[in-house]
């Protein structure tokens, strides 16, 4: 789960973690407002998007509108949230489409000595969160990590002791901070660390750290996720979802207890097990065609879901044809017969569907397909299925 840059700093707060004063605004004569309230000689004004590459990127309709804007007059603020309010910001991140943008974060200003860049993941590897630091800052730290990788310092904490002084003090080493940052830095980098065990996140990321002139360390930028299992231990953090940043498709498809990730392509797919929905995938582009979608109903899906991903597939109006690939472990092919002949009454196929079934009951199952009045396209074999499911789809 995501959130917005408004809230993470808000959750870094109540953290004792250092971040720049802001308001947010929802119109232009609160952004008016808040400039005036947060004082100063210049503020930024800042689109609340779930994408990243707001400073760089601009509203669709204006392109000389950038995501985050420098003001010096309530005046500007009160113009910059009107051309941003309502209008939607492209970004690196977010594909042409863009993300509309409902919300600004008017910031104070801050006395910027250097930028860096700080972040928090799971490294499978070695199977701990890891702290990542680099001088680099305010870029776009992909390009860093594919061009100069060299740059990006790194250390592995122990979730329960958290992130150690020594730690941070190596890091300061490579970062050639010195003097009193070093203990701004100890206070800053450790309580990152424990708010990223404390709250199950995925992802914790400052981009840009800034110290300032003082030699303190401040979060300019705030960019949290969260691991969605855990949740229910954090129902205040789960109120800040803001569905309107997601897919629809997606959240219906949560709600459904499904696993549906959208994708561009024109061939829908439907399939039990991760594995196997990633191999269907494969085996589609492999044989020339493009997925539409990552589906995956899960080992012990009833009729009530299938019918409803079979909703979520066909509302897709890219979708040209659906792939139905199934093997039966947990999960009765007779099961999905009947859920896909229950789905046909109910949704209707207005694309061809190709099927392909295996394992518990499959010869059952094939037999209830065969003697319905659906025009299914039978397959046999993953190659099969995906041969007839890319001509199919034209």
């Amino acid at each position: 789960m995501k959130i917005h840059e408004f809230q993470a700093k808000e959750l870094l707060r109540k953290a004792q973690i250092a971040v720049p004063e802001s308001i947010v605004a929802r119109s232009a004569e609160e952004a008016s407002a808040a400039y005036k309230q947060l004082g100063g000689s210049f503020a930024v004004v800042k689109a609340q998007i779930h994408a990243g590459g707001r400073g760089k990127g601009t509203i669709k309709t204006n392109p000389d509108q950038r995501g985050v804007q420098l003001v010096k007059s309530a005046e500007e603020a009160a113009t910059v949230a009107g051309n941003l309010l309502g209008n939607d910001l492209v970004t690196i991140q977010t594909g042409p489409a863009g993300k509309t943008v409902n919300q600004v974060l008017v910031e104070a200003g801050c006395d910027i000595a250097r930028e860096l860049y700080m972040g928090i993941v799971i490294d499978r590897a070695c199977g701990l969160p890891v702290l990542m630091v680099s001088s680099e800052g305010g870029v776009n730290i992909e390009d860093v990590a594919a061009n100069t990788p060299e740059l990006i310092f790194k250390e592995a904490f122990d979730p329960d002791a958290g992130l150690q002084s020594y730690q941070v003090r190596k890091l300061c080493h490579r970062l050639n901070i010195t003097g009193k940052s070093v203990r701004s830095a100890d206070a800053f980098m450790r309580a990152m660390c424990k708010l990223f065990i404390q709250l199950d996140c995925s992802l914790a990321e400052i981009n840009p750290l800034v110290v300032t002139g003082k030699g303190e360390l401040i979060a300019l930028d705030a960019k949290i996720a969260f691991d969605d299992n855990a949740m229910f231990r954090h129902k205040d953090i789960a109120e800040l979802r803001d569905i309107s940043e997601e897919d629809p498709a997606e959240v219906r498809a949560g709600e459904a207890d499904l696993s549906y990730v959208q994708l561009d392509g024109s061939i829908g797919c439907l399939v039990n097990g991760a594995g196997l929905a990633m191999s269907t995938m494969d085996l589609i582009k492999l044989h020339g065609g493009e997925p539409a979608n990552f589906l995956d109903v899960g080992g012990g899906a009833q009729v009530e879901q299938v019918t409803q991903a079979f909703q979520i597939l066909l509302d897709d109006k890219k979708v040209k044809a659906v792939l139905v690939n199934i093997f039966g472990g947990i999960m009765r092919c007779t099961t999905i017969a009947n859920a896909i002949l229950e789905s046909y009454k109910q949704v209707g196929f207005n694309v061809p569907l190709v099927v392909r079934l295996e394992g518990t009951e499959v010869e059952e199952g094939r037999r209830i397909l065969a003697e319905s009045d659906v025009d299914i396209i039978s397959a046999k074999g993953l190659t099969d299925a995906a041969n007839k499911v890319v001509a199919a789809a034209g």
